[in-house]
């Protein structure tokens, strides 16, 4: 196979049509203006990417209810936001003419106890980070008021995306954010509706792709981002990954990104709890191979990828969309490098401190790094000291955090 399959296009469900099979995955960028709004650096960074030949392009996760943050640098849209920043945002990335879908999520119980905000989950079932456990927030479990306000809020911010320009969305429902906690037995603990078999865990991410289906307009593209597996003992496994496929067959998803694990097993940077090696490219490549038999609707992987011949193999493999993250931070044009025949890549040192936590906040610090140096037009520095990039990005948190909680205060004032 020669790499011009990388660049055939790729038509979806709702009409729409990506150019290639090349997808900028969403990394949390952490890059708001004040007012929790995409600015100049984020719409640079997006240009970047747009410029470098990339097929579809998936926001960094952005918010649905502003009282609930994964990090306190998100850009957040919900009613009464102003949409002007999102049109520059939108039109800097389309510029290479990429499909470009916004990312939406709510963190759930991932959320950081210095924040202040709101930390509901599906059960109150705290997160287990061992001596990190008491940097997040206490949960609480989630009434049916609550449930009917989150489907809401993620059809409202579809509605509004697509205001502002963007081509599609994604519904963020894995690594350990809301909707997976809903999914996963170990931290949906519920006996009514929401709760026990999979069916009932797979029912509020249902309830929302129905929601965002019925407000956006038909070429709109709806997809839907879950695990293959959390790797943690007696969580979502990929039996339940194959389950909820077959439930999502019957909606209306226009692309199914798998990735997998959460803040408690961080299968996407690579390393898991459950004692399971991931090969050190395409993580999940075997189970959405699995899977790509029984979905209706195209899929694509992501984690790790950064060669072509791994995102050949990808595609020979029957998964239709090849997801790339962290190669996109250090060469934002590797797409177009392949397609001209160049065998390009781009890999990050890891991070191989014997505390784990501390390891995977270090290599998100130096990814981060890599995406501010992208927006402000200047080159990637891989080989950046994950220490020292952790300590700067620590001083920028609390910097942040300080901002967010007077932006917080004010929305409850108004």
């Amino acid at each position: 196979m020669t790499h011009s399959a990388l660049f055939t296009p790729l038509a979806l469900p709702c009409g729409a049509v990506i150019p290639n099979r090349l997808a900028k995955a969403a990394m949390e960028e952490n890059m708001a203006v004040p007012g929790q709004l995409p600015g100049d650096t984020l719409t640079g960074l997006y240009r970047r990417w747009a410029e470098g030949g990339i097929g579809l392009i998936i926001t960094g996760n952005v918010m649905v209810d502003g009282r609930a943050m994964t990090g306190p640098g998100g850009v957040v849209l919900q009613q009464g936001t102003p949409l002007e920043p999102f049109k520059r945002w939108a039109k800097a990335a389309q510029e290479g003419g990429a499909q470009v879908w916004m990312q939406l999520n709510h963190p759930g119980r991932q959320v950081f106890a210095s924040m202040g905000g709101n930390c509901w989950a599906p059960s109150a079932v705290a997160l287990d980070m061992g001596k990190h456990s008491h940097l997040f927030g206490q949960p609480k479990a989630m009434d049916e008021a609550e449930i009917a306000e989150l489907i809401e809020r993620f059809a409202s911010s579809a509605q509004l995306a697509e205001q502002a320009g963007f081509h599609g969305v994604q519904i963020h429902a894995a690594h350990g954010y809301l909707l997976s906690q809903f999914l996963s037995p170990l931290s949906n603990r519920r006996t009514d509706q929401w709760g026990g078999a999979l069916e009932n865990r797979a029912r509020l991410l249902c309830a929302v792709i129905r929601a965002v289906r019925a407000r956006v307009s038909p070429g709109f593209a709806v997809a839907v981002k879950i695990n293959s597996a959390d790797f943690q003992r007696g969580g979502f496994d990929a039996a339940d990954a194959l389950a909820t496929v077959q439930l999502l067959n019957q909606l209306p998803v226009d692309l199914l990104e798998l990735s997998g694990g959460s803040y408690e097993s961080p299968a996407m940077q690579g390393r898991t709890t459950d004692g399971r090696t991931l090969a050190r490219e395409a993580y999940f490549l075997e189970f959405a191979a699995q899977l790509a038999g029984a979905a209706r609707m195209p899929l694509m992987t992501t984690g790790g990828i950064r060669r072509r011949a791994v995102a050949e193999q990808v595609i020979v493999q029957g998964v239709a969309m090849v997801g790339m993250a962290t190669a996109l931070t250090l060469a934002p044009d590797l797409p177009a490098r392949w397609r001209t025949g160049e065998d390009a890549e781009a890999s990050l040192p890891p991070v191989t401190w014997s505390d784990k936590t501390m390891a995977a906040l270090a290599t998100m610090s130096v990814i981060k790094r890599q995406l501010r140096r992208l927006g402000a037009r200047r080159n990637s520095k891989p080989d950046a000291s994950p220490l020292l990039s952790l300590i700067l990005d620590r001083l920028r948190v609390q910097r942040l955090t300080r901002r967010y909680r007077n932006w917080l205060t004010q929305q409850k004032q108004a």
